[in-house]
């Protein structure tokens, strides 16, 4: 018997582990059927593993004896995925709970820890990401994250791209005075001069000390109203504001909520409605086409239509479709910041009753309904959902294909064997010879596979030599065997940065991948024995998909070499300066809050620095002043 240990959560009683191999190793299968009987006949969570001890299924039951011998009855007629399941089943191990709801849970949670390539599973959270506030400040800020587990936070979300991320984050700093700085802020304490966004009236600067913290908690309080989609409450809110503002003679407050009052109630208008109950609620719809599923999902507030997400399962199998929406429902609504009291369902899902139940205790004891309508306006909202989504997996398809034909024009032009899964791009990036840096981007089926992209601080090559940082760079990345070698690697740069990339397989004795140098200005293609460089017309499939992977390396790069020099400037080059410790160090960076300033200050305001001499503020100044005369010869 192979007993496999540490399934159990804690306040979960476990099995003592009910495990068993199965008879693929020469056993009898009267040994297997005494080993079913021996299974408890009480509700818990069953793993099945492979040969190699791999989870590769998680389910739940009632009667754990009765649902795991369900499995191996000889003579039933199984799904092919079942059937496929069966094949790989090597081992299993039980785990008791005192109730089904209880099991419901845990197996939810082993699905996310293990993600068995036999359950629906959806993108892990850390790809959904969210807006918070920082509470634990005085003067909060509103950020993105990406998982929803840090106390003193106030979660917005998920979202299902960055893009709507972004959008929602701009919108909110166009409406409200929200502070977009991180530098730490307390009541009654002044950080130097406000920043552009003050001026503009985007920021209501606190850091000058002046602020009341109730004054921007209101702001908070509005952005969260905003974000919840109570916007009738926030327009109340705003009107009432505003009355009390003008009443106290506060004027120039009272104008601020008004403009913010008129821009909120058109961007209102703008909105569709999609009920006329005015009631909150989430529509949830599945389509599927060329073996895809998409769940689309609208976000009602109000009876206005909030939001629109799409999320792609990661696996499904052959799963039917009540099973896919039960697994959305668990894991959406397992980390989503609020829960609408109704949810439109286009599919009745499995175990429907258990997930009101547990959706229940995620709302706080608030009763979540799960409805599928069959006629009316919730109905044809469903059906709007539904085009939605099905439009969402044609763009998808779309997309895919012109991918596909990018990827076969490449092969094509450049005579390669078949086209290139696997393209890699690198570019060298310096601010004036100094933070020199290399970018390693990588494209994977046409597409940008951020989690392999890696950036090189370099070391040994000397300053603005881009030919020997290149060099560098693809040591360094030979050395890491691990990689695969790409189907094609392509260089930022000409002849040279060409000559540059082969001298390195060259002397590393390893048979180079297919080459490529795209040149900017006149993008043309350098090949390796090619003694004119290949011109392809603009707007060429091939052409498009080299210059977004070489745009795609310059920008990583000098991203890179940006966040280098900004760091250099406030962490470093202050402490390059005769009489400046890292006592003055910080005094300084905490008076002016950035570099840009502190270059703009006279002597007058560096001695108005804590802690600073007449001769630490004369080495500094002139420091400053040559910094300022080297940034304009460059």
């Amino acid at each position: 018997m192979s007993i496999y240990g540490g399934e159990g959560n804690a306040g979960l009683r476990e099995a003592g582990e009910n495990g068993c191999t199965l008879p693929g190793d020469g056993r009898r299968e009267t040994d297997l059927k005494e080993e079913l009987k021996t299974l408890p006949r009480r509700p818990g969570v069953y793993l099945f593993r492979d040969k190699g001890g791999t989870v590769i299924y998680v389910g739940k039951a009632q009667d754990l004896r009765q649902r795991v011998r369900s499995y191996f009855q000889k003579g039933a007629i199984f799904s092919p995925r079942l059937q496929s399941l069966r094949r790989n089943i090597h081992s299993f191990s039980t785990i008791v709970t005192d109730t089904e709801e209880e099991a419901f849970i845990l197996e939810s949670n082993l699905i996310k820890e293990y993600s068995p390539r036999f359950n629906v599973q959806f993108k892990d959270d850390k790809h959904y990401p969210y807006l918070c506030f920082t509470l634990t400040e005085p003067f909060p800020r509103l950020e993105v994250a990406r998982r929803p587990a840090e106390k003193g936070y106030r979660y917005f979300g998920p979202y299902s791209n960055a893009g709507a991320v972004r959008e929602t984050l701009g919108l909110i700093k166009k409406l409200f005075p929200l502070r977009s700085c991180r530098q730490p802020l307390q009541e009654g304490e002044a950080r130097g001069r406000p920043c552009l966004n003050y001026q503009i009236k985007r920021c209501l600067a606190p850091c000058r000390g002046e602020l009341p913290a109730r004054d921007y908690a209101a702001v908070v309080q509005q952005v969260c109203l905003f974000l919840e989609g109570r916007q009738r409450t926030l327009l109340q809110k705003i009107e009432r504001e505003m009355k009390e503002a003008a009443a106290g003679l506060r004027f120039e407050k009272a104008a601020r909520l008004r403009d913010q009052y008129l821009s909120l109630l058109k961007m209102m208008e703008r909105q569709k409605v999609l009920s006329s109950d005015g009631k909150d609620r989430d529509v949830i719809a599945l389509e599927n086409l060329y073996a895809r599923w998409v769940v689309g999902l609208f976000r009602v507030r109000g009876g206005k239509l909030l939001a629109a997400e799409y999320f792609i399962p990661a696996f499904t199998g052959e799963a039917d479709r009540a099973e896919i929406m039960k697994e959305f429902l668990r894991h959406y609504y397992g980390r989503a910041s609020f829960i609408p009291a109704e949810l439109l369902l286009a599919v009745q899902p499995a175990e429907a009753e258990m997930l009101e139940a547990w959706l229940r205790q995620q709302n706080n004891g608030k009763k979540v309904r799960l409805y599928r309508p069959r006629r009316g306006e919730k109905k044809a909202l469903l059906e709007l959902v539904r085009q939605n989504a099905l439009l969402y997996l044609q763009q998808l398809e779309e997309r895919r294909r012109g991918e596909a034909d990018a990827l076969s024009a490449v092969a094509e032009v450049l005579q390669l064997p078949a086209p290139p899964q696997r393209i890699e791009g690198y570019d060298i990036s310096h601010f004036a010879g100094r933070e020199t840096v290399g970018s390693m981007v990588v494209f994977q089926e046409g597409k940008p596979a951020r989690e392999a992209y890696r950036r090189f601080s370099i070391r040994d090559a000397g300053r603005a030599d881009d030919y020997g940082a290149l060099a560098e760079v693809l040591r360094r990345r030979l050395a890491h065997g691990e990689l695969p070698l790409p189907d094609l690697l392509l260089v930022d740069g000409g002849r040279g940065q060409l000559s540059a990339a082969a001298s390195v397989f060259a002397a590393a004795g390893c048979p180079a991948p297919p080459l490529l140098a795209l040149a900017k200005e006149q993008e043309q293609l350098f090949l390796p024995g090619r003694a004119l460089p290949l011109s392809l017309p603009p707007g060429h499939p091939a052409l498009k998909l080299l210059q977004q992977v070489r745009d795609e390396a310059h920008r990583f790069a000098l991203a890179y070499s940006r966040n280098k020099q900004a760091g250099r400037s406030l962490a470093s080059t202050l402490r390059e300066v005769p009489g400046i410790g890292p006592a003055r160090h910080r005094a300084l960076l905490q008076h002016f809050g950035s570099m840009e300033k502190l270059q703009q200050a006279g002597p007058a305001e560096l001695a108005a620095v804590p802690g600073m001499t007449a001769k630490a503020v004369a080495a500094l100044y002139a420091y400053l002043q040559s910094e300022k005369d080297g940034e304009k010869e460059r």
